[in-house]
Parts: structure tokens; C-alpha cells; sequence
């Protein structure tokens, strides 16, 4: 199932949620509170109006903050969708829902802009060891500031932190350069992501498997819990909206 991923564009033009059916889910949170608790493919309305299909993941164990349904944003887990991508393409979004995707920027703006949001970062690298790192509050700004990240309130759960020095900037992509290093690092480490100069992780990056120093930080890295030669098996990025 190919992702339908486009979000309106009245309601950015407008500034608030006005007119959004009660009935249509925003995201996994309206599901999950509906009475689903199944794990799958579900259709939900960033924008109010226009249908975008995610991958909703029930995760029951762990503390108490992390239980609940979360809405995945970005998936990688078999390398089977071509990551390095145009900017109008990360903006909208991309990928198969049933496998590796992307949300999309403006998704992820409509999504936080008038509410507050969680993220867990979940990742397993080829030897089987799993770790995540969870953010009590993650917020992407409109396309106008560059879709620039919010992310804050660390809780390591054994993969350490490599997203918080990514707070702060804006998306950059291989023919977007919004990152502050003198050369492109969307080029340079072959992925797109809220490069400064350049990068603690890359999930984003190259799908390889597992170790290999001959290409360096070009994987999909998270530095914090392994080095920039290592990359993942599998990484995601799920969000779960906060009351």
C-alpha cells in the first residue's frame, strides 16, 4: 500500500484546525482512545481533511509513559526504499506504509503545530541488541522556518542521546541546503535530516549492513550508542500525542 501522504493546504493558510471532522482521527491517539488497540494500518487527517495512511504500533510493556498507541513518522528496516530524495519529496512524504516510509514534513508540522507530542526512537542494530531513546516533546515548524525541529526532555532507555543536538535546525536535503557546515552534509553523508554540521545520527542515511569504517557516518547511524561506522538493522521514529 503505496503511502497517500499530500496534507491540505487550507488549514496552513488559516493557522488552526477550523472545520476539522470530529470523527476523522488525527492521529493514533484518536484511534487508540476510540477503543483500537491492534497494531496495523490505519488512515488518519493531519490537516482535517485530506486522508494520510500510517503505521499505528501498540506497545503495552515498559513505563508507564511509553505504553499506549504511537504513530510512526519514519521506518527503515530492510533497505528497501531509496532514502536519498529530493526536498519536495521529504516534504510530502514517501515510502510504503508496510515496510519503510517517510510521514512528511508538512504532515509532522500539522501534526504538532497545535499540539504537543512525545517521540520514541526505537532501533535494533544486526547482532539482535535493541535500545531507544524517548523525548517528552518533539514539534516540527512550518516549511516557512524551514521545517525546523523541536526536541527536549531526554529519557535514555540504553541507546543514549543523539537527537538533541539536532534542536534547533532546520531540514536539509541534497538540493536544500539549510544545514550550517560549509559543504552540503545531505550530500556528504548521503541521507536528509536537521543536519547542523552534521550529524549525531543519520536514520535517514544508507541502508547498510551493519559495520563497515571504509564509509564513514553515511549509514544509518545513531553515535550515541554505536560508532558512525555502525548501521542499524532497523530505526523508527514514533510520536504519541501528550494531554
Amino acid at each position: 500500500m503505496e503511502m497517500m501522504v499530500l496534507a491540505a493546504l487550507l488549514p496552513v493558510l488559516l493557522g488552526c484546525d477550523c472545520g476539522h471532522d470530529v470523527n476523522k482521527p488525527v492521529d493514533w491517539s484518536d484511534i487508540y482512545n476510540s477503543g483500537q488497540t491492534v497494531s496495523g494500518i490505519y488512515s488518519i487527517y493531519p490537516a482535517g481533511d485530506i486522508p494520510v495512511w500510517v503505521y499505528c504500533q501498540m506497545i503495552s510493556d515498559g513505563k508507564d509513559e511509553d505504553k499506549g498507541g504511537w504513530t510512526v513518522i519514519q521506518r527503515r528496516m530492510d533497505g528497501s526504499v531509496n532514502f536519498y530524495r529530493p526536498w519536495n519529496q521529504y516534504k510530502r512524504g514517501f515510502g510504503n506504509v508496510e515496510s519503510e516510509y517517510w510521514l512528511g514534513l508538512e504532515n509532522m508540522y500539522q501534526l504538532t503545530r497545535n499540539r504537543k507530542y512525545m517521540l520514541k526512537v526505537d532501533m535494533e542494530d544486526f547482532e539482535g541488541r535493541k535500545g531507544f531513546a524517548l523525548y517528552s516533546f518533539f514539534s516540527v515548524d512550518c516549511e516557512c522556518a524551514g521545517y525546523q525541529l523541536g526536541i527536549s526532555g531526554f529519557t535514555d532507555g540504553g541507546a543514549g542521546d543523539s537527537l538533541s543536538g539536532h534542536n534547533g535546525f532546520k531540514f536539509s536535503t541534497f538540493d536544500k541546503d539549510q544545514d550550517t557546515a560549509d559543504n552540503s552534509c545531505a550530500k556528504q553523508y548521503l541521507g536528509a535530516f536537521w543536519y547542523s554540521a552534521c550529524h549525531n545520527t543519520n536514520p535517514n542515511g544508507v541502508y547498510l549492513w551493519g559495520e563497515d569504517p571504509t564509509h564513514y557516518a553515511i549509514g544509518v547511524a545513531w553515535s550515541s550508542w554505536k560508532n558512525y561506522a555502525v548501521s542499524m538493522k532497523s530505526i523508527s521514529m514514533k510520536i504519541k500525542r501528550v494531554s
